[in-house]
C-alpha cells in the first residue's frame, strides 16, 4: 500500500462501501494504483479502517464499471488497456467531447463561461508536475460538459473519463504535452464563448486525437521497453 494514499473523510459518507469506493476509485484514478496492482481484500481493508464486506461491495462496483478485472491466478487487478482498447475509447472520447464543446457554445451560462475561463487562467499558472495537470485537465473538461447542460452526455462521458483514467497521470508527463494542451483548451474555450458551436467541436476533438498521439507514443515506448527486457 502506498504511503501517498490520502484517505477522504469518512464521516462524509453515507456508509462504508461508499467510503472504501471512493477512496479506492480515486487512488485509481489519479494514477497511485497502477495498471496490473493487485487488489488484495484483506490489505485494503485493513487500510482504510473497515471491515472486508464492504471492502467487497466496493471492489465489486469498482469491477461493474470497468476498472477492476478478474485474472487467473492473480485476482482482481486494476485494468489494463491494451493499444486496441485505447484507440476505440479515444474515438468514443472525440465524438462526445465535440458534441459536449458545441452544445456548451449553445448552451453555456455567463457563470459557465466564467468558470472555464478561470479555469483556463488557473492552467497557466500550474507547474509541470504531471498529477497537478492531471487534476486540472479532468475540471476543465468536466466544465465543459457541465456547460452542455445535458444530463444523458454528462453521464457518457463520465463513463469514458473513468476508462482514459487507467493510462494515469503519466500522459501529461509526454514531451511537449503540457504546453501543446494548454494552448488547446485555452482555444476551446474562446469558441465556446464565441458561440461558435462548429469551431468548438472541430477543436475539442483535434485535442482528443492529440492526446491519442501522444499515449500511442507512451504505449509505443513500453512495448519497446518490455521487448528488451524479454
Amino acid at each position: 500500500m502506498t504511503d501517498e494514499m490520502t484517505l477522504p473523510d469518512r464521516t462524509k459518507f453515507a456508509s462504508a462501501a461508499d467510503y472504501a469506493y471512493a477512496a479506492l476509485r480515486r487512488e485509481i484514478i489519479e494514477g497511485r494504483f497502477a495498471p496490473g496492482r493487485r487488489m488484495r481484500e484483506i490489505e485494503l481493508a485493513e487500510h482504510l479502517g473497515i471491515s472486508r464486506t464492504p471492502t467487497r461491495q466496493a471492489l465489486t462496483r469498482l469491477e461493474l464499471e470497468g476498472l477492476l478485472n478478474l485474472r487467473p491466478r492473480a485476482g482482481l487487478v486494476v485494468s489494463v488497456l491494451d493499444i486496441d482498447a485505447v484507440e476505440e475509447l479515444y474515438e468514443m472520447c472525440a465524438a462526445l467531447e465535440g458534441t459536449a464543446a458545441a452544445m456548451a457554445a449553445k448552451n453555456a451560462s455567463p457563470k459557465d463561461l466564467a468558470g472555464l475561463a478561470k479555469l483556463v487562467a488557473a492552467g497557466e499558472k500550474l507547474g509541470r508536475e504531471p498529477l497537478s495537470f492531471y487534476r486540472h485537465d479532468r475540471d476543465l473538461h468536466a466544465a465543459i460538459q457541465a456547460a452542455a447542460h445535458n444530463r444523458y452526455l454528462e453521464k457518457s462521458l463520465s463513463v469514458l473519463q473513468d476508462s482514459t483514467a487507467l493510462l494515469g497521470p503519466t500522459m501529461s508527463a509526454g514531451k511537449g504535452f503540457f504546453a501543446a494542451a494548454q494552448t488547446e483548451h485555452a482555444a476551446i474555450v474562446q469558441a465556446i464563448s464565441q458561440r461558435d458551436a462548429k469551431k468548438a467541436e472541430s477543436l475539442a476533438q483535434a485535442h482528443v486525437r492529440s492526446a491519442l498521439d501522444v499515449c500511442r507514443s507512451i504505449l509505443g515506448k513500453e512495448r519497446d521497453l518490455e521487448s528488451r527486457g524479454d
